[in-house]
């Protein structure tokens, strides 16, 4: 196989964004950590972290042993599987859980010096954030093109010559996916326990029994909160993004290669193309990082507007790259596919506005969740979540739009419906999520930056720093909170992107399961008694073959079960973070009680002790949730067939997708309205409105942090788990 020399771009892309994000952090490590106390909090925060990632890492590692021995069993001795699944599924839990260890790393050691920067002015402080932060993002970006370029590379060797080498090649790509999100799962999951339990803790006995501040050093939760931002919106978000990212060029790619099989030459061009716009969208994120500065005294949609500037003066460069891209690989309908790009882009775009708008005190929504507080908790909550329902209108809708559109500008706007117009549509479909994620490197920094912010703040408070500084790392943390939803909801909509092309990704990795069975001798005949060709059969033969149709009850209950699967998911991670709070919320009662002269700041708290009640709970708690999300769509590819995962593919998706923004959504409002209410409205900090709010932000910190994030993640591993197993289903027709 002749790889083209525009697909060196890729490893080139990634080295580049892995030595920026080297260059970034060595810049932060440069900058003072503040006077010995911001010092000795950070460390706090930083021991707590690893130990907590150290203690996670091994119960993952025995789980990722077991996944790779039972996949070498079915390759090596069932022979429903490919050889190579079982070393590409290892390497995808294993860059994956680099990608949030490194910007874990970062965030622990940027925290007090962002909090330090703060003292010299508002600009620097929010440079030092946003470029730690930039860290996460480039490390993802980085890490995920290098594995995609080395497995290309590695496969493209060994299967030179093979007639459906591309095919081959991209669907057993994919696999790493299924590692890559297994981790996540774990990260996001286990993280999200572990930061809400201490945050729960920290909130309903900190500042609503003993009426003292968030993050003040006389409440004994407050440690394991600060870590639990590291641990969950930065290893966790990492990991999971990292999936997205990976899972969207890979889909596309296979995609592409079953789009263009006729055509060999031009199969190998919509491969590479997806690799190649991610590529240049690294290069583009740098520069937009770069932009990213603000002024003193600087009112939120001043900060807003900073972040905007870059994000979106990468998006609309891409947007024109793509154009670039496409016309010079002379890809077929290179015109259609470029704007199937930007309708990614804009779907992208839109959404975050949309949860900036739901989510950020600037605007009308958080504003009224506010003030409902006057007339107590109960309102707040009940507005809340009416704000979260009302807002996955707009999401819903742009990517529904977004589909169709991708869909038709890729085809030729060809309604025909024949095999060959739908595979082309579907790979549209692909590269628009390519489009929506191309720009991640920055996308993902606004969002990492939020928890070091977070940090920031919390570092200022028990270091007992001036007004002034805390009224700037305040402003950076609220801005964190509307940039962290904004963050989830772009999280989410790409998910339900991937989520779809992966569904057609699904159907192919049947197809060479079949033709595997086949080559062994297996016969397989339709329901009117003749013989099916998997090797000549296309996707709409595939449909009709499995009877994949409304009328199928198989179908049916499949996708009954997979909303299920999204409610039950929501619901074992919100009773996990549930009983870990209350165990926290004891621990905390009984050290105000016991140890005499804390809340007068005349003894210390036993800080160690709630992080590692954080630590076991996240660790207890996580395991039957994530294994949930991998037992699920064995068990219905197995019982109900290739039918019954395609209903329950569609139904998790649709739920998912749907519930994930309502929980991000009214988690993220609930937090805004109390930061409104801390800025001195409706009484200020203290006030029974102030406490209002603040049962509002503690029932919607699971809401946006463990389960809502969660969400996208189990989404995308039932899809990358179902392609797995294709071989298995189909051992059981």
């Amino acid at each position: 196989m002749n790889i083209p020399s525009a697909f060196w771009l890729v490893p080139v892309a990634s080295v580049a964004a892995l030595g920026m994000a080297w260059f970034f952090f060595r810049q932060m490590m440069h900058e003072e950590e503040g006077t010995p106390r911001m010092k000795e909090i950070a460390g706090h925060v930083r021991r707590g972290a690893m130990a907590y990632l150290k203690q996670q890492y091994k119960v993952v590692g025995a789980v990722f042993v077991i996944l790779a021995l039972v996949f070498a069993f079915m390759a090596y001795v069932l022979h429903v599987q490919n050889p190579w699944v079982p070393f590409a599924f290892l390497t995808g839990g294993l860059f994956s859980g680099l990608a949030g260890f490194f910007g874990m790393k970062t965030a622990t050691y940027a925290s007090a010096r962002t909090a330090n920067a703060a003292r010299q002015g508002l600009n620097k402080g929010l440079k030092i954030a946003f470029r730690s932060g930039a860290v996460m993002g480039l490390v993802v970006v980085g890490l995920g093109l290098l594995d995609i370029a080395i497995w290309f590379l590695v496969l493209s060797y060994f299967y030179n010559g093979d007639s459906m080498a591309l095919v081959t090649i991209t669907t057993t790509m994919l696999t790493f996916g299924m590692g890559a999100s297994t981790q996540a799962l774990f990260a996001r999951v286990g993280g999200g326990i572990y930061t809400k339990a201490a945050d729960v803790g920290a909130d309903l006995v900190g500042k609503v029994e003993a009426n003292i501040p968030e993050d003040d050093p006389r409440n004994p939760a407050t440690i394991a909160d600060n870590v639990g931002d590291n641990v969950g919106d930065v290893a966790g978000m990492g990991a999971d993004l990292y999936e997205s990212y990976c899972g969207s060029i890979l889909s596309t790619a296979a995609l592409g290669a079953t789009a263009f099989a006729l055509n060999g030459e031009m199969q190998l061009k919509a491969v590479i193309a997806p690799m190649i716009i991610a590529s240049v969208g690294i290069f583009l994120s740098l520069l937009g990082i770069f932009l990213v500065r603000t002024k003193e005294g600087a009112t939120m949609k001043d900060l807003l507007h900073s972040l905007g500037l870059g994000t979106n003066v990468s998006a609309i460069l891409i947007a024109i790259a793509s154009f670039i891209i496409l016309y010079m690989l002379q890809l077929d309908n290179w015109l259609g596919m470029s704007f199937s790009v930007v309708t990614g882009l804009l779907a992208g775009v839109i959404i975050g506005q949309g949860t900036e708008y739901y989510t950020s005190h600037t605007y009308k929504p958080t504003q009224s969740i506010a003030e409902s507080s006057q007339t107590g908790a109960a309102t707040v909550i009940i507005k809340g979540i009416g704000t979260g329902m009302i807002s996955t209108m707009i999401p819903v809708i742009t990517i529904s739009v977004a589909i169709i559109m991708s869909y038709l500008c890729a085809n030729h706007f060809d309604l025909s419906m024949n095999a060959e117009s739908i595979s082309k549509g579907l790979y549209g479909i692909g590269i628009a999520a390519v489009g929506m994620l191309s720009t991640l490197g920055i996308t993902l920094a606004t969002d990492a930056y939020g928890p070091i912010a977070d940090n920031a703040g919390g570092n200022a408070e028990m270091s007992e720093l001036g007004e002034e500084v805390r009224h700037r790392t305040d402003a950076l943390d609220a801005l964190g909170n509307t940039t962290a939803a904004t963050g989830k909801g772009f999280a989410i909509g790409s998910a339900a992107l991937t989520a779809l092309a992966l569904l057609a990704s699904y159907v192919e990795e049947i197809k060479i399961a079949m033709i595997r069975a086949a080559d062994e001798g297996k016969i397989f005949v339709d329901n009117l008694g003749e013989t099916f060709n998997p090797a000549t059969a296309n996707m709409i033969d595939y449909m009709n073959f499995f009877q994949v149709n409304l009328m199928n009850p198989k179908v049916l209950v499949g996708a009954f079960i997979g909303g299920m699967s999204a409610f039950l998911f929501c619901g074992l991670t919100m009773g996990a973070v549930g009983r870990a709070a209350q165990t926290m919320v004891e621990e905390v009662r009984r050290q105000f009680r016991e140890i005499k002269g804390i809340l007068e700041g005349k003894a210390t708290p036993d800080y160690g002790r709630c992080v590692e009640i954080s630590t076991r709970s996240a660790q207890r708690e996580m395991i039957f949730p994530s294994l949930l999300a991998i037992i699920i769509p064995i068990a219905v590819g197995i019982i109900l067939g290739v039918a019954g995962v395609m209903g329950l593919l569609v139904g998790g998706l649709t739920a998912g997708f749907t519930l994930a923004v309502f929980m991000a959504n009214a988690g993220g409002a609930w937090d805004n309205a109390k930061k409104m209410v801390e800025e001195g409205n409706f009484g200020g900090k203290g006030s029974d409105c102030h406490k209002a709010t603040i049962v509002g932000d503690t029932v919607g910190d699971p809401f946006k942090d463990t389960s809502g994030p969660s969400l996208n993640i189990l989404i995308k591993l039932m899809s990358m788990v179902s392609i797995v197993m294709a071989g298995l289903t189909i051992a059981f027709i």
